[in-house]
C-alpha cells in the first residue's frame, strides 16, 4: 500500500470519503424511517434528517469541493453544488410543510429521489477522484476538517449559501449560530 495520491489505499475510518460514504447511509436510513413513521415521531426523524443533511452539504461544499475542483474538475463539482443548492431549496420548503401532509409526502418522495440520485453522483464521479488525487494523509485531515465543519454547520437550510462554498465559509458561521439558538429555544419551550 501507498501514500502517493493516485495509488490504492486501504481506507481509514478518518478518511474523509468512508465519513461520507458513512453518513450517505444514514441518510438513507432516515429517508425510509421518515416515510414509514407517523405524527411525532415522523417530526422528530424528518428533523434529524434535516439536521444531517444541512451540517453534511455545508461541510461538503467548504472541505470536499474545492479538492473535488482540483482533482475531478470544474464540471462535476460544479454539478455537485448546483445539486446541493436545489436540494436546499426543497428541503427549505419541506420543512415549513405540516409532515402529515399530502402536500408534504409528495414533495418528500420527489426531494429523496433527487438526494440520492446526488449521493451516487458523488460516490461515481467525485469521491473515486478525491481518493485517487490526495494521499491518506490528506484524506484524514480533510475527515478532521469535515467533522470539525459539521460541528458549526447549520442546521436548517439556507438557500442563499448552498452550492457555494464562498458563502458556507463566509455566511454559514453566522447561520449556524442562529439555528442553534433557535433550536434551543424550540427545545426549551417543547420541554425536551
Amino acid at each position: 500500500m501507498s501514500d502517493t495520491p493516485g495509488t490504492p489505499t486501504a481506507p481509514s475510518q478518518d478518511d474523509v470519503v468512508t465519513i461520507l460514504l458513512g453518513q450517505h447511509a444514514r441518510i438513507r436510513e432516515l429517508f425510509a424511517q421518515v416515510r414509514s413513521a407517523q405524527g411525532t415521531e415522523k417530526q422528530q426523524t424528518f428533523d434529524e434528517l434535516r439536521q444531517l443533511l444541512a451540517a453534511h452539504e455545508t461541510a461538503e461544499e467548504m472541505v470536499l469541493r474545492p479538492v473535488t475542483l482540483q482533482t475531478a474538475g470544474k464540471a462535476v463539482a460544479d454539478a455537485r453544488n448546483g445539486e446541493e443548492a436545489d436540494a436546499n431549496r426543497v428541503l427549505a420548503r419541506l420543512e415549513q410543510l405540516d409532515v402529515s401532509s399530502t402536500e408534504f409526502d409528495t414533495l418528500f418522495v420527489a426531494f429523496e429521489t433527487a438526494v440520492l440520485d446526488h449521493a451516487r453522483s458523488e460516490e461515481a464521479e467525485e469521491f473515486p477522484a478525491v481518493r485517487a488525487g490526495r494521499d491518506r494523509a490528506d484524506l484524514e485531515k480533510m475527515g478532521r476538517a469535515l467533522r470539525t465543519a459539521e460541528t458549526i454547520a447549520p442546521t436548517h437550510p439556507h438557500p442563499s449559501t448552498a452550492g457555494s462554498p464562498t458563502a458556507q465559509w463566509t455566511v454559514g458561521p453566522f447561520a449556524s449560530l442562529v439555528d442553534r439558538a433557535r433550536d434551543a429555544i424550540k427545545d426549551a419551550s417543547s420541554g425536551e
